[in-house]
C-alpha cells in the first residue's frame, strides 16, 4: 500500500513539472498568428492534466467503441455479469452514453457532467476496480437528424465529450464492421490519450477476422492482442454461475486485474503522456511550417541592420578622420599631463601653451586701448575657434547618424519588411513607417553615444601607452643628448676655452647662444613631430579597429531591434516547444506498460 501510494505521488510530481513547464511556455507564447490555435491545445492539455490528478484515485474507466450492432452494449452486460444495458442489432440503442459504475462512484468525481450521461449503478464485483461506459454508435446520422434544431447534442458530440474521460477503450467490431471508415475516422481521435482493446464480437455467427483485422490495424496501431468473444454467451456462463472461459475469460483477468491498482496509474500516465506528446508534436509541425518565414524575414532586417550599421560606421569613420587634428591634440594633452615632471614634459606643455605664451607676450606689449581692444579681439576669435574645434569633433558620431539613413531608405525597408512580415504572421505595426523612423532615431543616438564613449576611452588607452616607462625613457634620454651636448658646448666654451686653453678663446657671443636655442628648438620640434606622428598613426590604427566592429553592433541597437528580437523570441518558443517534447520523450520511455495486450496507436508505441 505504501509502494502505491509513493508511487501516486511520484506520478503526480512527474506530471505536475511537465505541466508547469508547458504552463510557461504558454505563457511566453508571442503574438504570432501560428501560434494561436497552439494556445487552445495546450489550454485543452491542462484541462485534461486537471483531469488526470482527479482519475489517480478512481477505478479505470474503460469505454466501448464501435459501429452499429457490433455488440457494445452486449459486452457490458457480459463484463458487469448482468442484463444492465440494453442490446440490439439491428439499430443502434445507444444515443446518451452509459455510465455503469458501483453505487458509491458518480460521474462528477471524475469531472464528467452528470448531465451527459445516463447513470446506472450496480453492485457486480466486476465493477469494484472498473467504470464502464457505453458509448453512442459513430456510424450513424440517426440522431444528427433528429437533434438538427440544435438543442440537444448529437451521437458524435456526445462520443466526443466522453472519450476524452476515458483510461481505455474497448473496440468492437464484427465481420461486416470491421473495415468502417467511419469508425476507423473516431478511433484515431480516440486513441490520442487511451489504451486499446480490440474485441471481435458475434464469434458465434461471425468467421475468425483477427488476423485480417490486425493486417488493417498495423499500419496505423500497434494493436496487442485481438480477442474473439461471444458476449451473449459469456453473460450466459456468469448467470449461471459459471467461471468465465477462453478468450473472455482471459478479457476479464485483463481488466479486472491486471490493469487495477498501480497498473491502473501506469496506463493513465501513459495515455496523458502520449497525449501531450502530440498536442505538443501538433504545434511543432505548424510552428515548423510557418518557420521559414520568421527566418526570411530575420534575415532580411538582419540584412537592413548591417546595411545601416555598415553605413553608420563609414559615415562615422569619415567625420573623425576630417576632425582628426582636434582628437590628436586630445590625445597629445592628455600624453602631456600623463608624462609627469620631466624636461621633455616640460617642452611638450610649452609647445601645448604656446598660444597662450605668445598671446601673454602680446599682452605684456599692450600698451595703448586700441591694444588691448586688438588684443581681446585675436584672444576671443582664438577662443571661439578653439571650442569650435572641439565641438565638430565631439559632434563627429552624431553627424555621421544625421547623414546616415534616408527618409527614403527607411520607407523602402519598410515596404520590403511589410510583406515579409505579413507573410511570417506577426503584427504589422512592428515595420510601421513611423515605428521605424523613430527606431532610426533612437538607434543613431544610442550609437552616437556609444561611439563617443569608445573615443574617450580609446584617447585614455593611447595616452596611457604612449606614456610608459620605456617610450618617455627615449624620448628624455633623445632631448637630453641635445641639451647636454649645447650645454657641454656653453660650458666648455665659458670655462675652459676662454680661461684654462693656450692661447685662451674669446667667450661666445650673443650669436652662438642664438644658433644653440635654435637647434635646441628644432630638435624639440623634431621629437614633438616623431611623438605626435606615433600618436597620429596609433589614432588612426585605432579608430580604423573601432569601425571594423561597429558594422557587427547587436541587433538591439538598430531600427529594426524590435523586429529582430520579436523573430528570436519566436526561435526560442520554437526550441522550448522541442525541449518539451524531448522531456515528453524522456518519460514516455520511462514508462513500464504493464500488459502487452493493449493496443496503442503506431505513433504512441514507442512510449
Amino acid at each position: 500500500m505504501i509502494a502505491e501510494e509513493m508511487e501516486r505521488w511520484g506520478l503526480l510530481a512527474e506530471i505536475d513539472t511537465l505541466m508547469a513547464r508547458v504552463r510557461r511556455w504558454r505563457e511566453n507564447m508571442p503574438p504570432w498568428a501560428p501560434a494561436a490555435p497552439c494556445q487552445a491545445m495546450v489550454d485543452r492539455l491542462l484541462t485534461r492534466a486537471d483531469a488526470f490528478r482527479l482519475r489517480l484515485e478512481a477505478p479505470l474507466v474503460v469505454a466501448t467503441l464501435g459501429g452499429t450492432g457490433t455488440g457494445k452494449s452486449a459486452l457490458v452486460n457480459a463484463l458487469v455479469g448482468d442484463d444492465v444495458v440494453p442490446t440490439g442489432k439491428a439499430r443502434p440503442t445507444t444515443t446518451k452514453p452509459l455510465f455503469v459504475a458501483r453505487p458509491d462512484i458518480e460521474p462528477a468525481m471524475l469531472g464528467i457532467d452528470p448531465q451527459s450521461v445516463q447513470v446506472i449503478h450496480h453492485p457486480a464485483p466486476a465493477l469494484g476496480n472498473l467504470i464502464l461506459i457505453d458509448c453512442p454508435d459513430p456510424d450513424t446520422t440517426e440522431s444528427d437528424a433528429h437533434d438538427r434544431s440544435g438543442r440537444e447534442p448529437t451521437n458524435l458530440a456526445r462520443l466526443h465529450a466522453i472519450l476524452p474521460h476515458c483510461d481505455a477503450i474497448l473496440v468492437t467490431a464484427t465481420q461486416q464492421k470491421y473495415r468502417s471508415a467511419r469508425v476507423a475516422g473516431e478511433l484515431a481521435e480516440a486513441a490520442k490519450g487511451a489504451r486499446l482493446v480490440f474485441v471481435q464480437t458475434h464469434a458465434d455467427s461471425d468467421d475468425d477476422i483477427r488476423d485480417d483485422w490486425r493486417r488493417v490495424l498495423e499500419g496505423e496501431y500497434a494493436p496487442g492482442h485481438l480477442f474473439r468473444i461471444d458476449s451473449l454467451a459469456a453473460l450466459g456462463d456468469v448467470q449461471e454461475g459459471l467461471a468465465p472461459r477462453g478468450e473472455f475469460g482471459r478479457l476479464i483477468e485483463l481488466l479486472s486485474h491486471e490493469l487495477t491498482g498501480v497498473a491502473g496509474n501506469r496506463i493513465r500516465r501513459a495515455n496523458f503522456l502520449d497525449l501531450a506528446g502530440e498536442t505538443l508534436q501538433t504545434c511543432r509541425t505548424r510552428l515548423d511550417t510557418a518557420m521559414p518565414a520568421v527566418e526570411a524575414l530575420e534575415a532580411s532586417a538582419g540584412e537592413y541592420h548591417g546595411r545601416f550599421n555598415e553605413l553608420l560606421a563609414v559615415q562615422t569613420r569619415e567625420e573623425l578622420l576630417s576632425s582628426r587634428r582636434a582628437w590628436e591634440q586630445r590625445l597629445l594633452g592628455q600624453v602631456a599631463d600623463r608624462w609627469g615632471l620631466s624636461p621633455f614634459s616640460l617642452v611638450l606643455r610649452m609647445y601645448q601653451g604656446l598660444g597662450s605664451l605668445l598671446s601673454g607676450a602680446m599682452l605684456y606689449r599692450m600698451r595703448s586701448p586700441a591694444q588691448f581692444a586688438l588684443w581681446g579681439a585675436v584672444e576671443g576669435t582664438r577662443a571661439w575657434h578653439r571650442h569650435r574645434q572641439a565641438r565638430h569633433a565631439e559632434r563627429a558620431p552624431q553627424r555621421a547618424v544625421e547623414t546616415g539613413f534616408h527618409s527614403a531608405e527607411i520607407q523602402s525597408a519598410a515596404i520590403v519588411l511589410e510583406g515579409y512580415v505579413a507573410d511570417a504572421g506577426l503584427p504589422r505595426h512592428l515595420v510601421d513607417l513611423d515605428v521605424l523612423r523613430t527606431g532610426t532615431e533612437k538607434a543613431g543616438a544610442r550609437f552616437a553615444a556609444r561611439v563617443s564613449e569608445e573615443l574617450q576611452q580609446l584617447i585614455e588607452r593611447l595616452a596611457a601607452r604612449h606614456t610608459g616607462w620605456f617610450t618617455r625613457c627615449r624620448y628624455e634620454l633623445l632631448f637630453l643628448v641635445m641639451l647636454g651636448f649645447l650645454l657641454f658646448r656653453l660650458g666648455k666654451n665659458y670655462f675652459y676655452d676662454s680661461w684654462l686653453a693656450q692661447p685662451p678663446a674669446p667667450v661666445a657671443g650673443v650669436d652662438f647662444y642664438l644658433t644653440s636655442a635654435f637647434w635646441l628648438i628644432v630638435w624639440s620640434l623634431l621629437l614633438i613631430w616623431l611623438l605626435s606622428g606615433r600618436l597620429r598613426r596609433g589614432l588612426r590604427r585605432e579608430v580604423d579597429r573601432l569601425a571594423a566592429g561597429w558594422p557587427r553592433l547587436p541587433t538591439a541597437e538598430g531600427p529594426f531591434g524590435n523586429t529582430e528580437a520579436e523573430c528570436r523570441r519566436i526561435r526560442q518558443f520554437r526550441t522550448d516547444l522541442v525541449q518539451l517534447l524531448d522531456e515528453v520523450a524522456r518519460l514516455q520511455r520511462q514508462v513500464s506498460l504493464p500488459n502487452q495486450q493493449l493496443g496503442t496507436r503506431r505513433e504512441q508505441a514507442g512510449g
